[in-house]
C-alpha cells in the first residue's frame, strides 16, 4: 500500500511551480501502476496551451473557474466544479482561467515527473526503467 498527504509533497521533486501553474505529482511512473495522478492549481488570469502529443490525459475540476478551447476544432467549454474532460485524441487546447482552478489529472502513459513541456507544450515520453 502506498499512502501520502498532498502537503507532503511540498518543496520536493514533486512539486513543480511555475508561473501559471503549480502542479503536485502524487502517483508517478516509479510507482508502476499504469498511469500517474497530479493536482494541478492553475493561476487566476493566466492563458495557458497545452497539447500531450504522447499522453492521454483525463482532467477533473475540484474547484474554480475557466475557459477550455479545442485548438483543433475551436469549440469552447465553461469548466467549473465537476466538470471533466478527457483528451483522448491528444487534442491541443487552451485554458484560460478566470478563478484559480483545482484539478486532479490522471496521465497514461505515466510521468516520471521529469518532463518539461516544450514550445509545443507537449511532454516528452520518458520511460521508468526497472
Amino acid at each position: 500500500m502506498y499512502t501520502l498527504h498532498i502537503d507532503d509533497l511540498n518543496g520536493t521533486d514533486r512539486d513543480i511551480d511555475t508561473p501559471n501553474w503549480r502542479s503536485r505529482r502524487m502517483v508517478l511512473a516509479k510507482e508502476k501502476v499504469g498511469f500517474s495522478l497530479h493536482e494541478t492549481t492553475l493561476r487566476a488570469g493566466t492563458s495557458n496551451d497545452f497539447w500531450y502529443a504522447n499522453h492521454v490525459e483525463a482532467v477533473y475540476c475540484v474547484g474554480g473557474k475557466g475557459t477550455l478551447t479545442d485548438k483543433e476544432t475551436g469549440e469552447k467549454y465553461q469548466i467549473t466544479d465537476g466538470f471533466l474532460y478527457l483528451l483522448d485524441g491528444h487534442e491541443k487546447h487552451h485554458v484560460d482561467v478566470e478563478e484559480e482552478m483545482r484539478m486532479v489529472c490522471v496521465f497514461n502513459p505515466p510521468v516520471t515527473g521529469r518532463e518539461v513541456h516544450d514550445e509545443n507544450g507537449v511532454y516528452p515520453l520518458i520511460i521508468e526503467e526497472d
